[in-house]
């Protein structure tokens, strides 16, 4: 087998481990905590789906891509909560370490390319950072939504917070943030937020 192929059978299983990482978010109608590999997945199919709502075109391959790989980090830096401020506090730190062990595991020209592609998406700058980052916050909302706020009453996370965290959703898009805003009033009516 040649070295290109064989870093790229490495780098594949090595992924495999993004299965094992369990976040806060549980499964929709009360299910069991999502992992890694589920969120992703679910963030790109909605990325397809709901490109249409994009604030601008988007390259849709490009914004799929950088979904199932934002989290790939979190096999060597843990998953950390959205509202957990002590985690957030290290969190660039953890990942930007587990971002060079795992995607140096690939062919050069493959490294690269995933290095720009999360680094595009943490920076929150471009068309396509902007609408993966709304599916990254689009996602656990609906699924929260679906489970009556447990995951916000769980963790006792404030409207507040939830609306500083969801507000940049409507950067990468403002249909979909309309959406958010009914979703999260109708979570205060009902006592979920506060």
């Amino acid at each position: 087998m040649d070295k290109r192929l064989e870093k790229q059978l490495a780098f594949s299983l090595e992924i495999d481990k993004v299965k094992n990482i369990f976040r806060q978010t549980h499964l929709s109608n009360s299910g069991r905590n999502e992992n890694d590999a589920e969120h992703s997945w679910h963030m790109a199919i909605m990325a397809y789906l709901f490109r249409e709502y994009a604030n601008e075109n988007v390259d849709i391959t490009k914004v799929m891509l950088m979904c199932l790989i934002h989290d790939i980090v979190e096999i060597d830096a843990g998953d950390t909560y959205a509202y957990d401020a002590e985690g957030l506090q290290t969190q660039k730190v953890r990942e930007d370490a587990a971002k060079e062990r795992i995607f140096s595991i690939l062919p050069e020209e493959q490294k690269i390319e995933f290095l720009e592609l999360f680094d595009e998406f943490e920076t929150y700058e471009t068309a396509e950072a902007k609408f993966a980052h709304a599916m990254d916050n689009f996602q656990p909302l609906m699924l929260n939504n679906s489970n009556n706020g447990g995951d916000w009453k769980e963790h006792n996370v404030t409207a507040e917070q939830v609306y500083k965290r969801q507000g940049r959703t409507k950067l990468g898009s403002e249909r979909l943030f309309e959406v958010t805003e009914q979703i999260l009033q109708d979570n205060i009516r009902k006592g979920n937020l506060e």
